[in-house]
Parts: C-alpha cells; sequence; structure tokens
C-alpha cells in the first residue's frame, strides 16, 4: 500500500554550515532549453537560489491514464482547477469543506503547476513504481502494515509515539525530496567544493563534497545516508547511500531506507527551471531501480525557519487526543450494553 500523501489531490482533473557564498557570473551559457544558464565564478552552472518541488503532478500515473504527456489544454485545465481548489472562496462552495478547512487550509502549499506529464516517474515508462520484492509485499500486505498505515491516517487513534511518522517527531521527512503539502522549498549553496542543500521542512540540512573522496564503510549510518557530489557536464550528481536504519522510506510506510542508492541529479535548465530527477535503487523493497523527474521552479521568496514542535508537544496533543478517542468509545460501548 502505498503512503496516502502521494495521492495528490490537485491531480483531481484526471478522476547553515559555515558555508561562504559567493559572487557568480550571471552571462551562462546556452542550456537545454535553449536559454542561458547561470554560471559560477568558477564555471559551474550556478544552482543556488530556493527552488520549490510543490506540483499538482502526482508521483505515480493514474491507473484510470494511458499517456505519458499532457496536452497544453490539459495542464492550463488542471493548473486552473489546482489554483481554485487552493483558495478560501472554493473553500465555502461546500460547507462541509468550509469547516472541515477552516483552519488548516491556510498552511496548506500543494502546488498549482503541472510538470507537463501524467507522472513525475519517468522509468518504468509506466509511470508506477515497479512491483515490490516478494517479501517486501509479504511485509506490505500483512495486518501489522495495514494497521500502521491507517493510524497514520487516522483511522485509529496511535497507543504508541512510535505509531507516528518522523516527520510526525520533527526528525526527518528523507529522501529523495518529495512534493508535500507545504514546506516544499530547498535552498541551495555552493562553493568549488561543496553544495549544501538546506531543507525548509524539519530545517535538515545536506552538506554534500565534490571531492572524490569515497563513502565510509557501510557501518556509518545517517539519518539522510552519506552522499558524495561530483559532475557530469553540467548536471550535478549525487549518490547517496549508508541510510539509518531506522530511517523510512517516504513511498512505503515502516519499510526501512537503509540498503537504498539515491542518485539525484540536478540540471539548471534555465533562469527558473532546476530539473531535480533521481532514481531509487533498493533491491530489497523494490524488483528493479525506478526515477521519477521533477522541474523545480524557482522562488523570489526566502526560507525562514521551520521550528515543527517546540518541545515537541505534538506528540503529546497527539497522544492526549488519542486517549480520549478511545475514552470516548469505551463509553459508547457501556452505554449500549
Amino acid at each position: 500500500m502505498r503512503h496516502p500523501h502521494l495521492a495528490l489531490a490537485g491531480f483531481a482533473a484526471f478522476a547553515l554550515a559555515g558555508v561562504s557564498l559567493v559572487s557568480v557570473d550571471a552571462a551562462g551559457q546556452v542550456g537545454t532549453a535553449g536559454k542561458a544558464v547561470p554560471r559560477t565564478a568558477w564555471g559551474s552552472p550556478d544552482l543556488q537560489g530556493v527552488w520549490s518541488t510543490a506540483t499538482v503532478t502526482p508521483l505515480e500515473r493514474p491507473a484510470t491514464v494511458d499517456k505519458s504527456v499532457l496536452s497544453a489544454a490539459e495542464i492550463a485545465d488542471i493548473e486552473k482547477r489546482a489554483i481554485a481548489a487552493a483558495t478560501d472562496e472554493a473553500r465555502g462552495e461546500d460547507k462541509a469543506r468550509d469547516v472541515a478547512g477552516a483552519y488548516n487550509d491556510f498552511w496548506w502549499d500543494r502546488g498549482t503547476r503541472s510538470s507537463g506529464r501524467t507522472s513525475l516517474i519517468v522509468d518504468p515508462q509506466d509511470g508506477r513504481m515497479p512491483p515490490l520484492t516478494p517479501e517486501a509485499k509479504k511485509y506490505a500486505d500483512s495486518p501489522e502494515a495495514k494497521l500502521v498505515q491507517q493510524t497514520r491516517r487516522g483511522d485509529f487513534p496511535a497507543a504508541s509515539y512510535t505509531d507516528t511518522d518522523l516527520w510526525d517527531r520533527c526528525l526527518t521527512r528523507g529522501l529523495p525530496m518529495m512534493s508535500g503539502p507545504y514546506n516544499n522549498n530547498f535552498q541551495i549553496f555552493q562553493t568549488k567544493d561543496q553544495v549544501v542543500v538546506l531543507h525548509e521542512m524539519i530545517h535538515d540540512v545536506r552538506v554534500i563534497p565534490l571531492d572524490n573522496s569515497p563513502h565510509p564503510p557501510a557501518s556509518v549510518t545517517q539519518w539522510f545516508g552519506v552522499g558524495r557530489g561530483r559532475w557530469e557536464g553540467d548536471t550535478l550528481v549525487v549518490e547517496t547511500k549508508n541510510f539509518s536504519p531506522q530511517q523510512e522510506l517516504p513511498f512505503e510506510p515502516r519499510m526501512s531506507s537503509a540498503g537504498m542508492r539515491l542518485v539525484e541529479r540536478f540540471t539548471r535548465v534555465d533562469d527558473g527551471t532546476l530539473n531535480y530527477e533521481f532514481t531509487v535503487d533498493h533491491p530489497s523493497v523494490y524488483s528493479k531501480p525506478w526515477t521519477a523527474l521533477n522541474p523545480m521552479k524557482k522562488s523570489d521568496g526566502q526560507v525562514f525557519e521551520y521550528a515543527c514542535h517546540e518541545g515537541n508537544y505534538g506528540i503529546v496533543g497527539i497522544l492526549a487526543g488519542s486517549r480520549k478517542i478511545e475514552a470516548a468509545a469505551d463509553a459508547a460501548r457501556k452505554g449500549s450494553r
């Protein structure tokens, strides 16, 4: 069962670490879109700035869709619907939605742009994740996995903090960099020797060396794994391994990122677009590697601190609310006897 966050509603039309900044030479050279690509003073493509992964394109192609590319009219329609759905005015058209969304709609930033494709996944060509391995599927179909997903979806009260995910616990959002309901911004800094990626959500920072240093032994693990970068022409390639066994795959609840090899490719297409392509190679979970592509758009805004929950009182509230739900259910059962 796939993570519920991957079913983006915007596709309804079909249903700092001590790094110094440097000046750049914006004269650029011709990019893949035929436009000038800004470059750094030392000649590398300039990836610096704030980029957003927010999109209405789902990770996987809907089962009812049999093509990979959208027409201009379909793109315009999807984006128009997404903009309308994001407004308070649209919420008022339905009383139930107005009441249910009166609090949280303010925070959502699900995105209003389309990548032009019916899925972010470009390989396999059907736009869907490859089958799980027999062992992974056995777990995904187990009562434990289904209960985890239902609890995280809010169908059942949480028995313990371990029933919540790492995002709820303000630990990490994980990799690869995915579009979510809000805080989809990533800020990139560069020097000749390092690239730094600041994640708005959970305020994570990745420092990626470009010095050809090897990955450490497999026993050395981190939440975000250990990344090593290199330039292949005008594309920054980041290969990340050594993920912590406690890190969860964003796509498969409770399945560990340990053993995954993630290859990310950052390509500056033009002044306002940075192609973000990633390949997930996780032999213990997926029957073969798969690749997705999201054209990130540049933002003129700044990334401010995302403090998550100070002291993480959110978990206290989640568990306290769960106990009240259980108490109310117990009282209802006793009253019906």
